[in-house]
């Protein structure tokens, strides 16, 4: 019988906010709005980047590619939380949970490499400026943006084909808004160690060590920033690299806050607690991809001219 349970898995039930319909409805607005800002705010940034010749630099390329990267992120989950929202019965098959589970976990750890790439790039122009024209050609910072996607599609298809092989049974309620891989893995009735040992090394190499290789760069970098004679070369050197900077703190701080934060121990709130946990996790996938356009146009002038002149042809065509 437990055999039958276990070759019988179509589909899952994402569980979602079931227990509380009243905040699906506001928390579809607010989540609808974040998407359209996400995919408005990068679809902008990817199109100035590649139709504007002045932006054809290594740093752009890798914005673009951030850009284009947080669309695909939260368009593999967002349309699925959102349908669930107006569903009553929040079902997805077995097929479509690990294709949505490859794309998240995909692209989630290209982000990682990535942002160690543009890490390295500011490096190279600020430590390094004139070696940067060679350094960073675009023989090497095409194999580098290429890498980066080939390294996260590589893990997450270790990470899902181990997942997909696990037998599930029990009801296959994942107590999720989409198919969290962590949240999947607790369906299963085998053991997972292989999968969490699996998992671990993944995130030492794909957290860790892009944390480690960015903290490394940005010390060489203010080192070598703080020893510009002039106030305003110091101003102009670290512009250069604050959009990045800031956004590596917003993208490492909240996986931090997200796994670091301490459980609660009161019994009778773990109803709060977990509705809580779910949707950290949710806005978590929503923050940074939302505030990426805003930092990187907020104070760079080429990206404000860039959009300037896209909104000036607009208007010239019509």
């Amino acid at each position: 019988m437990e055999v039958s349970n276990q070759s019988a898995v179509t589909e899952f039930v994402l569980f979602g906010l079931s227990d509380h319909p009243r905040l699906e409805k506001t928390f579809f607005v607010l989540i609808l709005l974040m998407y359209l800002t996400i995919l408005l705010g990068n679809g902008v940034l990817v199109l100035v980047t590649v139709s504007d010749s002045c932006l054809h630099t290594p740093m752009y390329f890798f914005l673009g590619n951030l850009s284009f990267l947080d669309i695909c992120y939260t368009t593999s989950s967002v349309p699925l939380v959102l349908d669930g929202f107006l569903t009553p019965r929040k079902t997805i098959s077995f097929s479509g949970c690990a294709v949505q589970m490859f794309l998240s976990f995909a692209m989630g750890a290209t982000e990682c490499v990535l942002l160690g790439m543009m890490a390295f790039d500011r490096y190279v122009a600020i430590c390094n400026p004139l070696r940067y024209p060679v350094v960073m050609s675009k023989a090497a910072y095409v194999p580098m943006a290429a890498g980066s996607w080939l390294a996260g599609g590589v893990n997450s298809l270790v990470q899902i084909s181990l997942a997909v092989q696990l037998p599930f049974c029990g009801d296959h309620v994942i107590n999720h808004f989409t198919c969290e891989i962590l949240a999947v893995l607790t369906l299963a009735c085998a053991d997972i160690s292989t999968n969490v040992i699996s998992m671990s090394v993944a995130n030492v190499i794909f957290l860790g060590i892009p944390v480690l290789f960015i903290l490394v760069s940005y010390i060489f970098i203010l080192t070598t920033i703080l020893r510009i004679p002039s106030a305003e070369g110091r101003k102009k050197a670290f512009s250069t690299c604050s959009a990045h900077l800031t956004v590596v703190v917003i993208f490492y701080g909240t996986i931090l806050f997200m796994y670091g934060k301490p459980k609660s121990k009161d019994p009778l709130g773990a109803d709060k607690q977990d509705v809580l946990d779910k949707l950290i996790s949710l806005f978590y996938g929503l923050l940074t991809p939302m505030l990426n356009p805003i930092i990187y146009s907020l104070r760079n002038k080429d990206v404000k001219a860039a959009v300037r002149k896209l909104v000036v042809q607009k208007r010239l065509t019509q």
